[in-house]
């Protein structure tokens, strides 16, 4: 099977893509809500319904450049409101609420391993629609493990920066923080001068391998699938 077009490509990575920055960041909101702070609530966040997560430049714009220049769709949503001065215990529910989004995606990968199970009792005489499934699963997979990745990163604004902050002692934890206004210029640099890759590619590619072995996924089928959605 020769691979995907970009409107292919697209189409099996839309949903996972949606279903990834909108539950990532429903996490953030609702883990919030539990531990005091209910500003996501209260504006309408508290939703798995992605327009109300819908952010024009991550949602929209940079999914089609990165799909049209780079091969695969990346994005992001429009971050939850958290006010941190309501949670009960600001510092360490900060790096809670924090640690939220990758734990949810970590559960996504998961759930996505089950549908590309799932996705093997589909007759063989429906090979296209087996392929788009299993397509889909990997993509999910590889979505959730990216945006785990990386916002593990100890850099703030990123998720592993306010766990950072959230369990390093002062002034340490201050130290960190003053650091947020700064993180997404460190964090385009480290892009452009390849070494954000260098850092993420070899745990994406171990935790790729170890997910797809949970969908029973061998190597070869692995690559094969990557092959046709264009990696």
């Amino acid at each position: 099977m020769e691979e995907l077009s970009t409107l292919q490509k697209i189409a099996v990575s839309i949903l996972p893509i949606l279903f990834a920055i909108t539950v990532h960041e429903t996490a953030h909101g609702w883990v919030a809500s539990r531990l005091g702070d209910s500003t996501a609530k209260m504006m309408g966040r508290l939703t798995l319904n992605p327009i109300k997560h819908i952010d024009l430049i991550g949602t929209v714009l940079i999914p089609i450049l990165t799909i049209v220049t780079a091969g695969f769709i990346f994005g992001y949503a429009k971050p939850v409101p958290v006010n941190y001065q309501n949670l009960r215990h600001p510092k360490r529910d900060m790096a809670l609420v924090a640690l939220a989004g990758p734990v949810s995606n970590l559960l996504m990968a998961l759930l996505w391993v089950i549908w590309i199970r799932l996705a093997t009792f589909i007759p063989d005489q429906y090979l296209s629609a087996s392929l788009f499934a299993l397509a889909t699963g990997v993509i999910g997979i590889l979505i959730n493990l990216v945006l785990m990745i990386l916002n593990m990163l100890p850099l703030p604004p990123l998720d592993g920066g306010r766990v950072l902050i959230g369990v390093l002692p002062e002034p340490y934890s201050t130290v960190v923080g003053r650091i947020e206004p700064y993180g997404f210029i460190i964090l385009i640099l480290l892009l452009v001068m390849g070494v954000l890759g260098s850092i993420m590619w070899p745990a994406i590619i171990y935790f790729l391998a170890w997910f797809s072995d949970l969908a029973g996924l061998s190597v070869d089928q692995l690559r094969y699938i990557l092959h046709v959605i264009g990696f």
